[in-house]
């Protein structure tokens, strides 16, 4: 599959229409300018045409850019030698990658859920802490993106997913992100069971929430003897900088639910780290919750390696994130008629624009050019740069100039 004809890539777009969606074909014919993906590493993906972009998106997976040479080769050991599991007898590697991200995250939080997909994670804690209370009540934030399979889909703010499968889960409470005393007003109501947040809503615009606010949300919870949960599936594990951005700002919280990278790229794998109190029903009966492909050893096997590869990398993090905070912040100066705002923390930044037709120009622009970027689900006037961890300077340099020449070229000047 290294190498791919135009043939083929036409009946990769036939075959997407016919058994996934004629949309999908024909928003993958747009991106790749009627390529496909015939092969990735390092910051770049290359197309089936021959083409070579510069992936700054992926959604955040690529955090150690593509088929990251420590990871692949964990992941070739763990092939080798047992890639599946029996789900009857124990093996080594799920328990020795609780081990490894438990100690990553402190200590503190000492239990571990592993699943393939964010939504797994926040399914598990949502479940948990339910359970554990014997509430129902579930407080989550206006903006929030936790999922969209059934659970965590009622956590998710966006109409635009929900409407049509209403009722969801039942007494779930959104606050405005910017109230610090919304969790005390709904407490005053309810029995609150858990309150779920996001400390940076990336698919609702990069939006940072105040720690402060955070801060006094989590106190109100735990007086009230209910879970707080940070889901950091997308902003966890040195995308924002920190290991765990509620961990590293103090916040008492009960869980952090941790994904995307989590599998150094390449397998997908996603974890809910909590402590004794939320984890208790499993403790009780570990039944409760299962899934075939939980813990399964070729996920968990890769997580030491993950975890360990991206702490090599923690100073070209802030380097790269240095650079970008100062070349956005020269593009929002010069394209200032398009160019609303930019923000960001780490290697999570967020573009906004004027209109969604805007940044859909953009888009188009940069589909043509040869930059990989995301857009934001919730928020369509917003382009999201997720660079990896491993880009060099001369991949940012390249990145801010094709985005600069994408917004001058929509701009129309």
């Amino acid at each position: 599959m290294s190498e791919l004809r135009a043939d083929d890539a036409k009946a990769t777009f036939r075959r997407v229409k016919k058994h996934f969606s004629p949309a999908l074909s024909v928003a993958g014919k747009f991106s790749g300018q009627g390529a496909v993906e015939a092969s990735s590493e390092g910051c770049r993906v290359t197309l089936s045409d021959g083409r070579s972009v510069l992936d700054f998106g992926s959604y955040a997976v690529a955090l150690l850019g593509h088929r990251n040479p420590a990871v692949v080769g964990a992941v070739r050991a763990q092939l080798d030698v047992l890639p599946t599991s029996t789900r009857t007898v124990q093996n080594p590697a799920a328990p020795l990658a609780a081990e490894k991200l438990t100690a990553y995250l402190g200590g503190t939080l000492n239990r571990v859920y592993f699943g393939c997909g964010g939504a797994d994670a926040v399914e598990v804690a949502l479940k948990l802490a339910r359970l554990a209370t014997g509430r129902t009540t579930v407080v989550a934030v206006e903006g929030a993106f936790h999922g969209k399979t059934l659970g965590a889909l009622s956590l998710t703010h966006n109409d635009r997913f929900r409407t049509g499968l209403e009722p969801l889960l039942r007494d779930v409470v959104h606050i405005a992100p910017d109230d610090p005393e919304a969790v005390a007003r709904v407490i005053a109501e309810r029995d609150v069971a858990a309150v779920f947040f996001e400390p940076v809503q990336a698919e609702n615009g990069v939006r940072i929430l105040d720690e402060a606010v955070l801060s006094r949300w989590c106190q109100d919870a735990r007086e009230h003897g209910a879970f707080v949960v940070s889901d950091e599936i997308q902003v966890g594990l040195r995308r924002c900088g920190a290991r765990s951005l509620a961990l590293e700002a103090g916040l008492p919280v009960d869980a952090v639910l941790l994904g995307k990278p989590l599998g150094g790229g390449v397998v997908p794998v996603s974890a809910a780290v909590g402590n004794d109190r939320l984890f208790a029903p499993l403790l009780a009966d570990p039944m409760l919750h299962t899934a075939t492909f939980s813990g399964h050893p070729l996920g968990t096997g890769v997580i030491p390696t993950a975890l360990a590869t991206i702490e090599e990398h923690v100073e070209d993090g802030e380097r790269i994130a240095a650079a970008l905070a100062a070349g956005l912040a020269e593009i929002e100066d010069r394209h200032g008629d398009v160019v609303t705002g930019t923000r960001g923390r780490g290697l999570l930044w967020g573009i906004d624009f004027t209109t969604a037709e805007v940044s859909g120009n953009v888009l188009a622009a940069l589909a043509g050019s040869g930059l990989v970027i995301s857009p934001c689900i919730s928020r369509p006037t917003t382009l999201r740069l997720l660079p990896p961890i491993i880009a060099s300077d001369e991949d940012v340099k390249e990145a801010l100039s094709l985005l600069g020449g994408a917004i001058a070229q929509a701009a129309g000047g």
